[in-house]
């Protein structure tokens, strides 16, 4: 056998085993974080209703990483989204008016409709591909409190009847 061989014969298993380190620690991602390109289903929360007020455990945000709940109004049902992104809480209307659906999945930095598919960047609210594009999801001003996400209804409402139309307000 001659040098070169011999030389490839002893770092050859050297290489391999690097390869598979590698390959190894590039396929194990943080499971459960949003920096990965994991969906996070939504998990639905109570909300508590006290006069014109509205809130939702902080804790329970935190941990699902994605909530939905639904305020009861005199005009039905209204469902919004809450969730952690980058160390920020973010609390949406969870409606997509042209295909009906009420549900959002967040995937890294954007929000999915469950329904229709049609993807918004979860910082702003703001369309970025799909079918409802057009109808980006309004925020809604809240403060925390202890363990709670406090909101007006009146906020609330305003947000939700903003994501009924096309565009931001």
């Amino acid at each position: 056998m001659n040098t070169l061989s011999r030389a490839l014969t002893r770092i050859l298993p050297i290489v391999i085993l690097l390869f598979l380190a590698v390959s190894i620690a590039a396929c194990s991602g943080n499971s459960g974080n949003t920096q990965d390109n994991s969906t996070i289903e939504p998990t639905w929360i109570q909300a508590e209703v006290t006069d014109n007020t509205v809130a939702i455990s902080l804790s329970e945000v935190e941990t699902n990483e994605m909530s939905h709940f639904t305020l009861n109004t005199s005009s039905g049902e209204m469902d919004f989204m809450a969730y952690e992104l980058s160390g920020e809480t973010y609390v949406r209307a969870s409606i997509c008016p042209p295909c009906y659906s009420r549900s959002f999945a967040l995937k890294v930095a954007t929000l999915v409709c469950d329904t229709c598919g049609t993807v918004f960047d979860a910082e702003t609210g703001s369309g970025i591909s799909g079918a409802c594009v057009n109808y980006p999801k309004a925020s809604v001003p809240y403060e925390i409190t202890g363990n709670s996400i406090i909101m007006g209804v009146d906020d609330l409402l305003t947000a939700y009847n903003d994501t009924l139309e096309p565009g931001l307000p």
